[in-house]
């Protein structure tokens, strides 16, 4: 009975309140619920734009990762085509170098062609400030021998002094112990030329006869005396005369036309087309 009477009285409040809102919003005016959808507006808008933007912001966050796959992907294929280029330039420097060392041989071959000769690379070289010698990369074993003069597309190098089975010491011909009878291509005059303690590149000549005309600019070549290094090589060009009070003492500097600090490729003269022995 009691429980009937609760439930009557609360189903009166319900219907009253819900009465209440009816009437209410039925007496709203249009202007009003204009203002509450803004009202609304003021405060959902903020909310749904930062939830737009956080969606764009992941979408494209999401292709920035997918752009920097892409680059390292790219960046990777790059390098190994850099490594290939580099690679092939590599390759055609090695052949560069080794088509501009047979032309100094073809070259050599021409300038020398009445002599037998063989080609060497200079494999060492010995600076001190006695002796300068270049180690070759031939030896016995393709008939080198001691005193078998050597020669550059420039000129004279100097001779052998020493071998072994796959390799040979020459002695430059600016060693201060070497020794080299030498003539003024014009007018033949002798002359002995040594190398000197102060340069590498010059040589000087002494014993030059009294009645000789010597001029700054003048050729030099061997001999042919002495019984190591053949008539008519280059040796280099005067580069100075030195006049004393004594004119039987009086010098002059030589210019080597090789450059001993660049030589890299020479000839060692074996013999000559006519087999004829070594001089």
């Amino acid at each position: 009975m009691y429980k009937s009477k609760k439930t009557s009285i609360a189903g009166i409040i319900i219907t009253i309140v819900i009465l209440t809102i009816i009437v209410i919003v039925s007496n709203i005016k249009i202007q009003d619920v204009a203002y509450i959808e803004n009202a609304l507006g003021v405060v959902i808008m903020p909310v749904q734009n930062g939830l737009t933007y956080l969606k764009n912001w992941i979408s494209g966050n999401n292709s920035f990762f997918t752009n920097i796959n892409t680059l390292q992907e790219e960046n990777e294929a790059l390098k190994k085509k850099n490594a290939e280029l580099e690679q092939s330039l590599r390759e055609l420097e090695i052949i560069k170098s080794e088509n501009t060392t047979l032309k100094e041989y073809v070259n050599l071959k021409d300038k020398y062609s009445e002599y037998k000769t063989l080609p060497a690379y200079v494999i060492q070289r010995d600076i001190s400030n006695y002796s300068d010698t270049i180690i070759i990369n031939i030896g016995t074993k393709e008939g080198i021998e001691v005193n078998m003069p050597v020669i550059s597309e420039q000129g004279l190098v100097g001779h052998i002094i020493s071998v072994t089975e796959n390799t040979a010491k020459v002695q430059t011909i600016v060693d201060t112990a070497s020794t080299i009878s030498c003539a003024i291509s014009s007018s033949r005059d002798k002359m002995v030329a040594r190398g000197t303690l102060k340069q590498n590149s010059t040589l000087k000549a002494t014993f030059i006869p009294t009645e000789a005309t010597i001029m700054e600019g003048d050729n030099v070549e061997t001999s042919g005396i002495g019984g190591i290094y053949p008539k008519g090589i280059h040796i280099g060009t005067i580069s100075q005369i030195v006049n004393t009070k004594n004119i039987t003492d009086r010098y002059a500097m030589i210019q080597t036309a090789v450059d001993f600090n660049k030589l890299e490729t020479v000839l060692v003269i074996v013999g000559t087309i006519w087999d004829s022995p070594q001089l």
